[in-house]
């Protein structure tokens, strides 16, 4: 049975464009996705929401909030709590001032699209309710791009609690893709008193569900992922708790991830470096020929309950 892969029928045209010389990688946008976990009696649950079919990027495909930096997330007075923005350039390998956009974009995307907010109004503390109608014309303005995520934290007196992000991966959207992406993804855990809800226009629908069962949803052909995600995924189901996930993000390796792609016996191959399950092997004499799929790896262990 196929597996859930995201394959969109344009890439075998524009890998070959690629290896011909013909196209011209388009640069990557900095972006930043959260995997957001709560604690429930049989194990952590991962937060993912539905891009909508209609969505040139992925359309149908489960993923995580998050979303590309918006250039006033570079901005000096952010308020700011957690690790000091020189760790966090370290930890991502970019300079400060592109470490606090990726953070800061982090938890604002994670707050437009799912109304959780890591912040507090002191270095200790952390918001406990975002609704109300106040702080929904907060949100909408934040996420219209009329208030900067900072002059939003500087209204409400909060400051960004970039200690309650771990740093886990970072996948680069391939050369051959006309939309690209360098994006860092983060793990989080709800905060007590928050709750999730879709306020995103761009998903018809969000879930809160095991890491394993997703996991497995795909590898049944069940649900639509691209290959950092179904990644991800496979990496969280190993954990039993959220608090156990954030404890092992500081070991993770932030070494990019970037799809390949060669000719090899009348067939381009496409590769992720260290993700064997995801290879394709595309035939060179038809644009939209369908891929020959490697075998798929079997889920990495499952939560505890």
């Amino acid at each position: 049975m196929a597996n859930g892969q995201w394959f969109p029928q344009d890439w075998p045209e524009r890998i070959r464009a690629l290896a011909e010389g013909t196209l011209t990688p388009v640069a990557p946008r900095r972006a930043a996705t959260v995997m957001l976990l709560k604690d429930t009696d049989s194990g952590p649950f991962v937060h993912m929401l539905r891009r909508r079919a209609s969505m040139a990027f992925a359309g149908g495909a489960y993923a995580y909030p998050g979303g590309g930096v918006d250039p006033r997330d570079d901005e000096h007075h952010i308020r700011w709590a957690g690790p000091t923005r020189a760790w966090w350039a370290e930890r991502l390998g970019v300079d400060e001032r592109e470490a606090q956009a990726i953070v800061c974009a982090a938890v604002r995307e994670t707050y437009e699209e799912a109304g959780v907010l890591l912040a507090g109004s002191s270095a200790d503390s952390v918001v406990d309710d975002t609704t109300g109608e106040d702080w929904e014309a907060d949100r909408a303005a934040v996420a219209a791009r009329e208030l900067s995520f900072a002059e939003f934290l500087d209204r409400r007196g909060l400051v960004l609690r970039s200690d309650l992000l771990g740093a886990w991966t970072r996948w680069i959207t391939p050369e051959f893709e006309s939309r690209r992406y360098d994006t860092w993804f983060f793990v989080a855990a709800l905060p007590h008193g928050q709750r999730t809800r879709n306020a995103s226009t761009e998903a018809d629908r969000t879930v809160w569900i095991r890491p394993q069962e997703a996991a497995d949803g795909y590898d049944k052909g069940e649900l639509t992922m691209m290959p950092p995600t179904i990644a991800t995924l496979r990496q969280l189901a190993a954990y039993a708790t959220a608090g156990e996930a954030l404890a092992a993000a500081p070991g993770r390796d932030m070494t990019p991830v970037l799809a390949r792609a060669r000719l090899e016996d009348g067939r381009i191959v496409l590769t992720w470096p260290g993700h064997d399950e995801f290879t394709k092997h595309i035939p060179t004499d038809a644009a939209t020929a369908p891929p020959t799929d490697a075998p798929t790896a079997p889920p990495t262990g499952g939560a505890s309950a």
